[in-house]
């Protein structure tokens, strides 16, 4: 899904003055072809989500077409699972625990996975604030994974991200998507979870694996009872 600076300033609720300025000043991601400018919606969903920049989640109209169906958090987080005392020294180092940690199908290639992650981090850091870091592949299709899937990774040590709020990083969540359109849900659904507080608090304390899916299952629900309140009025 392809915008037009126009277009992203309508979902960043901003001046499309405001959206040149993220480019030519804080390294939002565009493309130029024609002499034109456009802007890729993934591209612009992360770089929003990895700043704590407000984006509207009608960005995600296209996803919510797509067929595929998407797990709840829940669901992804039992798939990919919660690994604890995650070993390294630095971000690098982190990294490659992370991938051999991985619940990945065996053709994947796993060294293939850890470069892209590596040139990932290379184009700006992936650490979102408060002890956490999303490092996620751009095209999730290269993966060839037939289910996606959330891996939570507690390290033994903070680990300096080179986040945006300068905290060294604690938490790590990947995601392992199979298209465009799911990678975009799981990272919108990934997002809203995190702005609990109570759910950085579990993150920061190392808390149990029961604690931690216990909260986002109770997010859950209270997000489910509020839209049904607005569907009925």
């Amino acid at each position: 899904m392809q915008l037009t600076v126009r277009q992203a300033a309508h979902y960043f609720g901003v001046g499309e003055d405001q959206v040149r300025r993220w480019i030519a000043n804080r390294g939002l991601p565009v493309h130029r072809a024609n002499e034109r400018m456009h802007l890729n919606a993934i591209e612009v969903w992360e770089w929003a989500v990895e700043r704590g920049i407000p984006v509207s989640r009608s960005l995600l109209v296209e996803a919510r077409r797509a067929p595929e169906d998407v797990p709840p958090l829940l669901g992804l987080l039992a798939e990919g699972g919660i690994h604890r005392d995650v070993e390294g020294s630095d971000k690098g180092a982190v990294l490659a625990s992370i991938v051999a940690r991985l619940p990945l199908p065996p053709d994947v290639d796993r060294e293939h996975l850890l470069a892209v992650l590596e040139a990932r981090e290379e184009m700006g850091s992936t650490g979102i604030g408060q002890g956490i870091a999303i490092p996620h592949v751009r095209n999730p299709i290269l993966l060839h994974v037939d289910r996606p899937l959330v891996a939570l990774f507690l390290l033994r040590h903070p680990v300096d991200f080179e986040s945006i709020d300068s905290q060294p990083v604690h938490a790590v969540f990947l995601v392992v998507s199979s298209s465009i359109p799911v990678h975009l849900r799981i990272l919108a659904e990934l997002g809203f979870a995190l702005r609990d507080p109570g759910l950085r608090e579990l993150l920061r304390g190392r808390a149990s694996s029961e604690q931690i899916l216990g909260r986002i299952d109770e997010l859950a629900t209270a997000t489910t009872a509020q839209h049904r309140a607005q569907t009925r009025r």
